[in-house]
């Protein structure tokens, strides 16, 4: 029975959470113009490529 409460008493904590987290909105941001410059490690014992 006590699970069972605590089961309860949790899920109205998340509920309670979520819905103010709705009610205020998410921030306001912008993504950055730029492009991630990655690179890929080559494979172990391939031919760098250009040699």
């Amino acid at each position: 029975m006590r699970a069972l409460v605590a089961a309860a008493i949790g899920l109205a904590a998340a509920l309670a959470i979520v819905l103010t987290v709705s009610a205020i909105g998410g921030p306001e941001g912008t993504t950055s113009p730029k492009p991630l410059l990655t690179t890929v490690p080559t494979a172990p014992g391939a031919v760098p490529p250009g040699k």
